[in-house]
């Protein structure tokens, strides 16, 4: 399963990775990419469309960490 993150900064303003037609679509804000992303999902900042299996692979592999990481610190 594909796998798309946005991270937004401001409206119309985001940073993303991943392939439009992907399964799950992970949205987060900036203020918030700092936190560990099941943190960030438990606590309903992280919010995601599509199955949830693939999202929670995602968080044990640590490829959600690393790609929320890498579009946070945009320049």
């Amino acid at each position: 399963m594909s796998v798309q993150y946005r991270v937004v900064f401001a409206k119309n303003d985001e940073a993303v990775a991943g392939p439009d037609d992907a399964d799950v679509v992970v949205t987060i804000g900036v203020a918030d990419a700092g936190l560990a992303p099941a943190t960030a999902f438990m606590l309903g900042k992280l919010k995601n469309t599509g199955p949830t299996g693939a999202l929670f692979a995602a968080f044990r592999d640590g490829s959600a960490a690393a790609a929320i990481s890498r579009l946070a610190s945009r320049p």
